[in-house]
């Protein structure tokens, strides 16, 4: 057995280095095409990374940008984008362009003046076969203070005012003009008091009755 192990040690050593670990292989070397560079240094690979298992693979190349849909032109119906209104050219002459006509509101109608708290009431007191007659306007104040009042009457066509007074009043002043009788009051009627205004027409042609009477503005009863 002794001589076995001295056989099997003697053995092992007479192989020497043959079975010793030999030197590593240079890293390979590559020469840039087209450079014209002759030095042989080492020059990594560009391999691709191996893939591992449940990973996604790095990407290099950037990303797409979308652009916002406002800053994309082209149709909206095709999907490039909004498209801006149409701005209207300017005038041929290099005049301003026209504004646009809107009609003005209607202006309100003025409020009704209020009723005038003065009445009158006519009635003929004398006549002459429809030629001439004496009428009268009497007046009354309605009102709580005393107030100044105005009758206007228009006579038949062609007639001639021969006089008018105040029964029982100071006097006013009163015209003729354009076949239109004026009379206006020369004192304020009392309130609640009645004075009567009287005038006589003459030439009448064959009427005795005015075809309007109105005081202040409101017609006269009793035409």
């Amino acid at each position: 057995m002794v001589v076995l192990m001295i056989v099997a040690l003697a053995s092992y050593r007479s192989r020497g280095p043959a079975f010793e670990a030999g030197p590593t292989d240079p890293a390979p070397t590559y020469s840039l095409p087209g450079s014209g560079v002759t030095d042989r240094a080492p020059v990594a690979a560009n391999l691709p990374e191996p893939v591992v298992p449940g990973l996604t693979p790095r990407r290099t190349d950037p990303l797409p940008v979308e652009l916002p849909v406002d800053v994309v032109g082209g149709d909206p119906s095709g999907g490039g984008g909004a498209v801006p209104p149409p701005v209207d050219p300017p005038p041929a002459d290099g005049g301003a362009a026209p504004a646009p006509t809107t009609t003005p509101p209607a202006a309100p109608a003025p409020p009704a003046p209020p009723s005038s708290p003065m009445t009158g009431r006519f009635s003929v007191l004398d006549s002459w076969n429809n030629q001439a007659f004496i009428g009268e306007v009497l007046l009354r104040n309605r009102d709580r203070v005393a107030r100044p009042w105005t009758v206007r009457l228009v006579p038949p066509a062609g007639s001639r005012l021969v006089t008018s007074w105040v029964e029982g009043a100071p006097q006013g002043s009163s015209r003729m003009s354009g076949g239109v009788f004026t009379y206006t009051s020369g004192v304020n009627v009392a309130p609640g008091a009645t004075v009567p205004l009287r005038f006589h027409f003459e030439n009448t042609g064959g009427s005795i009755r005015p075809s309007r009477c109105t005081v202040d503005g409101v017609a006269c009863s009793g035409l």
